[in-house]
């Protein structure tokens, strides 16, 4: 059977290592380079593509068939990329929910065909070293990732000859990397990663040799690109003023190369000369550019992770002095402001006692190495980063995931019907932290279908599975005749990334708003329910009861009504009490002749006349479930 590798496929650089002797090693490409550019260089429809170091030093003569970050574009729609997004020296296409594709030189490539190359480069690597073959992989996938870039990650490792074994959080491979089994038998740890292109926080435990994710957070479009796009923008611009010239695409790829380089040199610098020779014509382009200058245009960009780092230390439930460790992950925690920004939030110094380019590849190897069977002693845990659930009768999210629930997991429950003789129930997906379903994103509709029954009969089950690498599987079933469907959701989120990080900001910030709304309409339809069931008792006993007793409950659904209409709280629970209250009599009257019917069927009351029974309502077709809590 194949090693297992651990990889880490970054937006900038991307790494491959295995076990040896009961040690992670990253594997070296035939230069003796470990990091190995995640760039793709698609030279002509007849021609390999170049990755890796060699794409990289083509990208600023052939821009337009040169791909970079594509990691950004992974498992995404044209509706959730913004225009700014699409701005790439290479044409990116992609309309409402089509899949964002890629217009190169012979044909359109998705972002998981171009993402598999870099892949196979990394197979090839590890593949000469060990000098066998390799097609099993650990890969690891920032933690804010949803169902479809996860997929379209294993989807990638697949084209590129890899089964995927696990799935892993970026944030939380790190710190298996870190080695924090030495902090002692239960410590807590923050896991600060800002790479190229992604930034990730969680709070992990560590209680021993179990990892487990306490909460996490981050944004899936930030990191040490935009820097580099800030940097190249005040480059271009200085530029084109002393030079008196405009800065097209190819020029504009060199100042790109060289914003990058310079950024990194001002990690160890106060300042750096860029020089692009020949850059118009015969004349260079010479200036300089300070550590200061730098952290100027990277201040709003660093700043957006505070937000983060403070909602991931509330959601568990912690305060910074609580934590025993901050480890710093990804190559911009090189920046001299980033480990700054660090020790301001978090009141200490940041752990830097690991390579940040190069943890979470380690942790990756280590984590293929607990699959092996080789590293033992220790497990690892991930969290799932949104609350999961179903839209329920009167538009209602229903939680059947909570947020931060260890994974993998498995949870269910039952549900009933909303209205008479309905014929199927509506299985509406969602993800959010918000209460009413319209203010969640859906990730998936379908219909289960089953034989037509009084309201509140059918019993119909739904559970929800996620798998070890996140990905979300639903089961629907009748209870009664066991009739099943299951939905792998593999569709992504229909809003943009940057939305995601907002969903809890607005949870709290709509907290009593929305609770007020959930409270209204479980109250309203508690008072729907209550007038159906009475004016049905009414039909098959109201001749039974005295008339002013009738007029009475007929007041009351009066009283019903009219709250309904003046959209009080208050008011409509005191009406549904004085109804439920002045129904009781009814109420006894109906099940005693309930209990007369079923013992007439058996032959006891043979000769006793039956009960009125009212007409049945028509069906309405199909409907959300309602909860069964309790069953």
């Amino acid at each position: 059977m194949s090693k297992i590798v651990g990889i880490d496929l970054g937006t900038t650089n991307s790494l491959v290592g295995v076990m040896d002797a009961g040690f992670p090693v990253l594997i070296a490409d035939a230069e003796g380079r470990r990091l190995t550019p995640s760039v793709v260089h698609f030279p002509g429809p007849e021609q390999p593509p170049l990755v890796g170091a060699a794409a990289k030093h083509v990208r600023g003569l052939k821009p337009k068939e040169t791909v970079s970050s594509i990691k950004r574009f992974m498992g995404r729609r044209g509706s959730e990329i913004s225009r700014e997004e699409m701005i790439v020296n290479y044409p990116v296409a992609g309309k409402g929910n089509e899949p964002v594709r890629v217009e190169l030189p012979g044909r359109a490539w998705s972002p998981e065909e171009i993402s598999a190359e870099i892949l196979k480069k990394l197979k090839a690597d590890v593949e000469r070293d060990l000098g066998e073959p390799v097609n099993r992989a650990v890969i690891t996938v920032p933690a804010y990732f949803n169902d479809a870039q996860r997929n379209a990650t294993k989807e990638a490792g697949r084209l590129a000859g890899f089964e995927v074994e696990r799935i892993v959080n970026e944030p939380t491979a790190a710190a298996l990397a870190y080695g924090l089994d030495r902090l002692g038998k239960k410590s807590k740890i923050a896991v600060y990663d800002l790479g190229g292109g992604t930034f990730d926080i969680s709070i992990l435990e560590l209680n021993e040799g179990v990892f487990q994710v306490l909460a996490t957070n981050g944004n899936t479009r930030l990191g040490g690109d935009d820097i580099d796009a800030a940097l190249t923008d005040e480059l271009a611009s200085r530029l084109a003023r002393d030079l008196k010239t405009g800065v097209e695409t190819a020029l504009l790829a060199r100042l790109h190369e060289e914003a990058e380089a310079a950024k990194i040199r001002l990690s160890t610098e106060i300042e750096t000369r860029v020089e692009i020779p020949f850059a118009s014509g015969e004349r260079s382009f010479s200036t300089v550019v300070t550590r200061v200058q730098l952290e100027t245009l990277a201040r709003d960009i660093v700043q957006k992770t505070r937000a983060n780092c403070l909602r991931s230390l509330s959601d568990a439930k912690l305060k910074a002095a609580e934590l025993d460790d901050v480890i710093l992950v990804g190559g911009q925690t090189r920046m001299p402001m980033v480990r700054a920004l660090v020790k301001e939030i978090f009141g200490r110094e940041p752990n830097t006692s690991a390579n940040p380019d190069e943890a979470v590849a380690l942790g990756a190897t280590l984590q293929a190495g607990i699959l092996e069977g080789g590293v033992r002693n220790m497990v690892l845990l991930d969290v799932t980063p949104l609350s999961l659930g179903i839209e329920t009768f009167g538009g209602l999210m229903n939680v059947i995931i909570p947020r931060n629930t260890t994974i993998p997991t498995k949870a269910g429950e039952l549900f009933t019907t909303a209205v008479d003789n309905q014929k199927s129930m509506k299985i509406q997906v969602l993800q959010g932290e918000r209460e009413l379903a319209r203010d969640n994103w859906s990730l998936g509709l379908f219909d289960l279908e089953f034989e037509p029954a009084p309201k509140g009969v059918p019993r119909v089950g739904v559970q929800f599975e996620i798998d070890a690498n996140g990905i979300l599987s639903v089961l629907a079933r009748d209870v009664k005749t066991g009739k099943q469907k299951i939905v792998q959701l593999k569709s992504a989120v229909d809003v943009r990334d940057e939305d995601v990080e907002k969903m809890v900001a607005e949870s709290v910030e709509h907290a009593f708003d929305d609770i007020a709304q959930r409270q209204w309409i479980e109250t309203k339809r508690k008072s729907g329910d209550m007038l159906g069931a009475t004016r049905k008792a009414l039909a098959q006993v109201g001749s039974l009861i005295v008339p002013g007793e009738v007029k009475e409950i007929e007041a009351l659904m009066l009283n019903v009504e009219k709250a309904l209409e003046s959209e009080n709280l208050n008011e409509l629970k005191a009406a549904n009490a004085a109804l439920d209250q002045g129904t009781i009599a009814l109420a006894d009257l109906v099940m005693d002749l309930a209990l007369e019917e079923q013992l007439r069927k058996k032959g006891a009351l043979a000769d006793a006349p039956a009960p009125p029974v009212a007409a049945p309502i028509a069906p309405t077709g199909t409907e959300g479930g309602i909860p069964l809590k309790g069953e």
